[in-house]
């Protein structure tokens, strides 16, 4: 996808479907969206399991006005009584597979029939459901399926056009999936235009795009030929385009994830100047894969240099199931034991990371 700056921002009001999720790794659509959003102003999150409490402070222990609520009925007459009728019903859920169940189905049935477009980033389309695409019609609503790619003559293959890019290219990788790759890369941004520097985000993945990423890819729906192809027409279309001082690449998976293995093309293709690496240093195993326990901090470092020849500069911490008088500690000890800055993002900033940036920055002038 890439949308330029003149889209009008935001497009509506949304209902964020999570039933079941918020408080897991599986709500993680969600979660950004909660966090950020250009394309939706954000009315409130269905999770009944969650019910009565604000997004925010479930999410970061900070209120955002984002209710969490039981049901799409007590969704839309929430809504229809404040000052922002909904427009749109967001299928916030990341399950594995990415697929459509009976009880999501049953509610986006619902949504139409209020009359709220929809949206959903899954691998079940809806525009290929007969009877959602009747009911749509009937109610005149928009289905919009974020994974469905373009057909395959609209595909880029890999021509070598990124050794033209002079913007510093920057991958936000990570260590496992669901582990807050797009969550720092956001947060990145907004350091580096804090300290006067120009960014733009590359997305990879559909909840980038529904929180109004301009420019991107969804790799994990693309024809294997050409993923290569897209990703380095992303990055050079931003490029093109903007000549932003800095690109940062949304990472996707991680290099050793039995389930969600990612990274390689981003490297291949992408050709990073330098990586940072999200972790979650509380964690055992692979996410959602017990008995797969992650690699080690030091090993996927020197997995992700072999693969790219190009430096890993920062590493940036998830602090889940960390006390919180542990993180500074567990962000020293990674420090000590890789000689790379490591900040936890949702705490401590990313002062440490941008003047590494700069510095890489500075070396080029």
């Amino acid at each position: 996808y890439r949308e330029k700056a003149m889209n009008s921002f935001p497009e509506g009001n949304a209902i964020i479907f999570c039933e079941g999720a918020f408080s897991t790794t599986y709500g993680k659509t969600a979660h950004g969206l909660v966090r950020r959003s250009r394309r939706y102003r954000v009315l409130s999150v269905i999770d009944g399991t969650c019910a009565g409490s604000d997004a925010g402070v479930v999410l970061d222990n900070k209120p955002k006005g984002i209710p969490i609520v039981n049901s799409i009925h007590d969704a839309f007459d929430d809504a229809q009584n404040g000052s922002c009728p909904p427009t749109h019903f967001v299928i916030g859920l990341a399950p594995d597979g990415g697929r459509i169940s009976k009880e999501i189905r049953k509610n986006i049935i619902e949504a139409i029939l209020r009359g709220l477009n929809v949206d959903s980033g899954l691998h079940d389309f809806l525009s290929e459901d007969p009877e959602i695409v009747r009911l749509a019609e009937k109610e005149g609503v928009i289905i919009r399926d974020v994974r469905k790619t373009p057909t395959r003559n609209e595909l880029h293959f890999f021509s070598g056009k990124i050794e033209d890019v002079t913007s510093l290219k920057v991958a936000v990788l990570g260590t496992d999936s669901a582990v807050g790759k797009r969550t720092t890369a956001w947060m990145l941004l907004d350091a580096l235009e804090d300290h006067n520097l120009t960014a733009e985000l590359i997305g990879t993945g559909q909840t980038a795009w529904m929180q109004g990423a301009r420019y991107g890819i969804l790799l994990d729906s693309l024809i294997n030929d050409f993923v290569s192809g897209e990703i380095e027409h992303a990055v050079w279309s931003a490029w093109k385009d903007l000549r932003p001082d800095i690109l940062l690449i949304e990472g996707q998976g991680s290099l050793m994830n039995p389930a969600y293995p990612g990274g390689h093309e981003i490297l291949a293709a992408g050709r990073p100047d330098v990586i940072i690496l999200q972790h979650a240093p509380g964690r055992v195993y692979y996410d959602g894969f017990q008995g797969y326990p992650i690699h080690p901090l030091k090993k996927q470092i020197q997995a992700v240099e072999l693969l790219s020849d190009r430096p890993v500069v920062a590493v940036t911490v998830n602090h889940e199931n960390l006390k919180i008088d542990d993180i500074s500690n567990s962000c020293n000890i990674i420090t000590e034991e890789s000689n790379l800055p490591a900040c936890d993002p949702l705490l401590h900033g990313l002062d440490k990371v941008v003047t590494v940036l700069k510095a890489y920055l500075n070396k080029r002038k």
